[in-house]
């Protein structure tokens, strides 16, 4: 796993992305869609696997799900499980907090 570091610290983070929402996150030539929940910083991919959308425009609700703007799919951001199995479910990465920023991990 290669770790890339996305953000400087903590507190940058939480200055960029809001609570309860997502920005797009551009690795190399991975989009992906980070989002701030209570319980964290969490990553996944930005595409919506039902109609292609960008999960990064979307909206975090309370139970730390990522919200779909065209059909409302609901994925789960610790899991990337669809909420009602109505597609397949996205990949998920590894977020880690550490003294000198947040780093994401993705698989070689």
């Amino acid at each position: 796993m290669k770790w890339y570091k996305v953000f400087e610290s903590e507190a940058v983070a939480n200055q960029t992305i809001a609570p309860q929402s997502a920005i797009l996150l551009q690795i190399g030539n991975k989009r992906l869609c980070m989002a701030r929940h209570s319980d964290g910083f969490f990553v996944t991919d930005d595409k919506c696997p039902h109609n292609g959308e960008s999960l990064s425009k979307g909206k975090v609700n309370y139970l730390g799900e990522i919200i779909c703007p065209w059909h409302n799919y609901r994925f789960s951001l610790k899991h990337g499980i669809e909420c009602e199995n109505r597609t397949h479910d996205l990949a998920t990465y590894s977020v880690e907090r550490r003294e000198d920023g947040i780093f994401v991990g993705i698989s070689d």
